[in-house]
Formats: C-alpha cells, sequence, structure tokens
C-alpha cells in the first residue's frame, strides 16, 4: 500500500471518529470542562511546572541539531550556525528541537491544543487579512501539531526571559517580564472560556485596536513602526527588492547564497517539472482562488534562504505577473516532521506541507487566503507548504525593547496565543486547571528563569563548537 492510500486512511478513520462522536456523545457544560480541569491537578500539580530538566539528563544539545543537518543543503549549514550563534535568543530561535526534547521530560497536563510548536516572542507578527486590515497574531507553524498546551507556553515565557537576558535585563525583571505573559495567557482563556463558542472561534485581535488600548506607551509605539513597515511589505515592494527589469522581463536578482536565480538554460526543464507541482498545490486550494491566481502566469523561480533555525532547507520562491506586470510572489518552503513528533506521536497528515497548513487554518482567526501544500518533482522531490513570500508582514523586534515594553509586548502575546489555543482546545478546561491565584504563573516564571541559564550554556557549547573547527 503506498503512503498516499495509508494517508487517506488514516484521515478516514479520524473523520469516521469525529462523525460517531458528534452523534452519539453530547458536549459537557462549561461548568463541568471547568471542574475536570480542577480536577487535572491533582495529578498534575500547578507548581510541577517550575522544573527544568537536569544538565546531566539532557541529550548533548548540539547533537540534537546537527541530527537536524541531514537532508538539508550541506553549503547552507555553516549559515544556520552562523546566526544561531549570534546571541542566547537566536540560539533559542533555532533550537526547536531542543526545547522540545527538554519539554518532554517535564510535567505534562495531557490537556491537547494544536500547538504553535515553536511559540518564541519573535514567532508572533502582523500580516494582512484577506479584508486587507493588519491583524496581530502567530505567524510560523512549521512545527505545529497537537500536544499540551503548556509546552507553547513554556516555550513563549521562556524566550521572554531569554530575551530580557539579551537585554541585559536583571534577572528579576526577566523573571517578572515572562510572568507576565503566563498570566496574560490565564487571564485571557479565562475570559474566552466564558463567551459564546462562535466568538471564541472568530476573535482577532486587529492592529488598530491593539494601538487604541496601548496607547502612550513605549509598545504602542513600537506597534506604530512596525504597523508603518507593513503597510510597505508588500509584493511589489518585495519584487523591487528582489528583482530586476531588463530586456527580458522582470527577473530574479542573483545574490547567492541569500537568493539565487535558477539558469535561463534550464527554463524550460524548470517549468515542465514545475506543471504538476503547481497543478498539486491548486488541488489544495479553494476554488475561488482559482480565478485569482488564473489572472497570473509564472515568470521566475529562485532559491531564497528564510529564516534561523530553517537555514538549509529548501525554500523556493516563484514569481508571478498579471497581464499588467502585477507581481505576486508566492513562497515554497520544504516542510517534514515536527520537532514535537518524536515526543508526541506522529502527525495524522503523513505529508509535511498538509501539517502546516491545516494546523496554521486551525490556530490562526484569519490567514494567508493562498496557504496550500505540495511535492516537489524530480529536482527537489521534498514536501513543500505554500505562502505570500509578501502580504503586509511585520514584527515587532524584541531586541529593540526596553524593560517596561518587553513586558507589555509579553503580556500581548501571552493573549494572542491563549486565543489561538482557544480554537482548538477546550477554554475552560484550560481555565479550570490554571485557576485564578497565580500558582501557574509563578511556576512557570521560575521555569522561563532557570532555562534562560540551559540557554546560556547551549549557546556557549555551540560557540566553543564553532571556535575549535
Amino acid at each position: 500500500m503506498d503512503e498516499a492510500a495509508t494517508m487517506d486512511q488514516a484521515i478516514d478513520a479520524f473523520l469516521q471518529h469525529q462523525a460517531e462522536d458528534f452523534f452519539l456523545h453530547p458536549r459537557r457544560t462549561r461548568a463541568e470542562r471547568r471542574r475536570r480541569g480542577v480536577e487535572r491537578r491533582v495529578d498534575v500539580p500547578l507548581e510541577a511546572h517550575g522544573a527544568v530538566p537536569a544538565p546531566s539528563s539532557r541529550p548533548d544539545p548540539l547533537s540534537l541539531l546537527r541530527g537536524q543537518d541531514e537532508g538539508r543543503e550541506s553549503a547552507l549549514l555553516p549559515l544556520r550556525y552562523e546566526r544561531m550563534a549570534a546571541s542566547p535568543f537566536a540560539f533559542l530561535r533555532g533550537s526547536a528541537a531542543v526545547m522540545a526534547s527538554d519539554l518532554s521530560t517535564t510535567a505534562q497536563t495531557g490537556i491537547s491544543v494544536q500547538l504553535c510548536g515553536d511559540a518564541h516572542l519573535s514567532n508572533f507578527g502582523m500580516f494582512a487579512a484577506p479584508d486587507r486590515s493588519l491583524v496581530f497574531d502567530l505567524n510560523d507553524f512549521d512545527e505545529t501539531l497537537p500536544g499540551p498546551f503548556e509546552w507553547d507556553v513554556k516555550r513563549l515565557a521562556a524566550s521572554v526571559a531569554v530575551a530580557a537576558d539579551s537585554l541585559e535585563l536583571s534577572e528579576k525583571k526577566g523573571r517578572r517580564a515572562a510572568r507576565s505573559s503566563v498570566a496574560a495567557y490565564r487571564e485571557t482563556m479565562a475570559r474566552l472560556s466564558e463567551l459564546p463558542t462562535m466568538d471564541v472561534w472568530y476573535a482577532r485581535l486587529d492592529v488598530d485596536s491593539l494601538i487604541d488600548r496601548a496607547r502612550k506607551t513605549a509598545l504602542a509605539k513600537a506597534t506604530k513602526e512596525a504597523s508603518r513597515k507593513s503597510h510597505k511589505s508588500t509584493s511589489e515592494r518585495a519584487a523591487g527588492k528582489l528583482t530586476i527589469v531588463d530586456s527580458g522581463g522582470r527577473r530574479f536578482r542573483d545574490d547567492p547564497p541569500l537568493l539565487v536565480r535558477l539558469p535561463d538554460h534550464e527554463r524550460e526543464e524548470i517549468i515542465a517539472n514545475l506543471i504538476p507541482v503547481y497543478s498539486d498545490y491548486l488541488r489544495t486550494l479553494p476554488p475561488d482562488r482559482f480565478a485569482l491566481l488564473a489572472r497570473y502566469s509564472f515568470s521566475d523561480l529562485a532559491h531564497k534562504v528564510v529564516g534561523v533555525g530553517s537555514v538549509g532547507t529548501r525554500a523556493l520562491v516563484l514569481l508571478l505577473e498579471s497581464g499588467d506586470s502585477e507581481p505576486l510572489l508566492l513562497q515554497f518552503k520544504q516542510a517534514g516532521t515536527s520537532v514535537l513528533e518524536p515526543y508526541l506521536g506522529a502527525s495524522r497528515f503523513e505529508h509535511g506541507g498538509q501539517r502546516v497548513v491545516l494546523g496554521q487554518q486551525a490556530t490562526q482567526a484569519t490567514g494567508d487566503p493562498f496557504l496550500g501544500w505540495t511535492t516537489g518533482g524530480p529536482r527537489s522531490p521534498f514536501e513543500f507548504y505554500v505562502r505570500q513570500l509578501k502580504d503586509m508582514k511585520g514584527s515587532i523586534e524584541p531586541a529593540l525593547l526596553e524593560h517596561d515594553s518587553l513586558t507589555q509586548y509579553a503580556r500581548l502575546c501571552g493573549a494572542v496565543l491563549a486565543r489561538a489555543h482557544a480554537r482548538t482546545g477546550d477554554a475552560s478546561l484550560i481555565s479550570g486547571y490554571l485557576g485564578d491565584d497565580g500558582a501557574f504563573d509563578e511556576a512557570v516564571a521560575d521555569f522561563a528563569a532557570a532555562y534562560v541559564g540551559i540557554t546560556l550554556s547551549d549557546h556557549s557549547e555551540l560557540m566553543a563548537s564553532r571556535a575549535a573547527e
């Protein structure tokens, strides 16, 4: 039996189970679900979330990272580690696999949501909703997988504490900022648990509303600046930076190794290989997208390096143009297994691109209308997900924040993470478990403060390894 047939069987079994559950099991009330959450504390006390793995029990972090090198483009691996070596926060960004290993040894509630899988501070940002308003949400789902909600909360809190250390804030201030992200998560989840079900599903944070709420604060200033840049971050502007126009039309620049255009003499072969790849991608889109994409045609293709931890994976960018030379950039980004799968079990979707796209669509209140997935051709036989390269995307850079604004931003991200989890998890169950006395906040703040030391040690080990090469 081939992989596609196996995947179809797994999905059919899941849908059959969902249908049976729908007809045969009435849903519990909010009060009943909240009570079950409270009862869960007996087996997993809130205070247990403060523990971090002992150094002697941890696998070698560099071995875990190098285990990801297999299948990546070897010429780009030095760039990956160069970017991770830039700072402890950069190391944390690129080492989701290391933290997944650490989280697997900590207390687990068993209360499942669709995890982002990599919910650090820099994976929250702004982007355009289909109605062209600017929203703020999680924006990276390469590692998404169902799992215990606290894994995302702990990764977020740890990233806040590491960011605070990078800003040379005191340990006390870093812990306070990390705690604020957890408190905002708990408080927001409590509010969501009381809302009508459909209101939770459609809840989203518009950037204009965010600026209004944060008025006259350092965060408001940073948000306004990020918003201004986001409105300029369009396909037209990106095309202006990434392409040139000559007698042959518009084409990508060559800027190796960051941007490598495929050669003209291979164009016919490339197009022949791309046709079935693009056709498979279209099959994953709603039919109304066909009419829109039909107004564009292929112009050029290039390899583009992206991210920190993703460096070395295949990332292709397609230049599309309308008949009036209006550009649209689509990115085909390699998707494999989530770093969480060794600890939480394999995804029910065997195609990595499908795992990413459906996880993202389930978690975000609104998103990229061109999200889809496909498998590459003979030249690049990998699984990909597809998205717009630029569509008013922007972010608030944690490294530029001061203590008060970092704390405010941490609260914002904690609240947004709660909204994301409430879409696929049970807000009443989670809220019941978390309680309202701040014990969970304190425990995860302890975890985050301790994890700073782990990250600094791992980063130092990477630096020593690079120096010895």
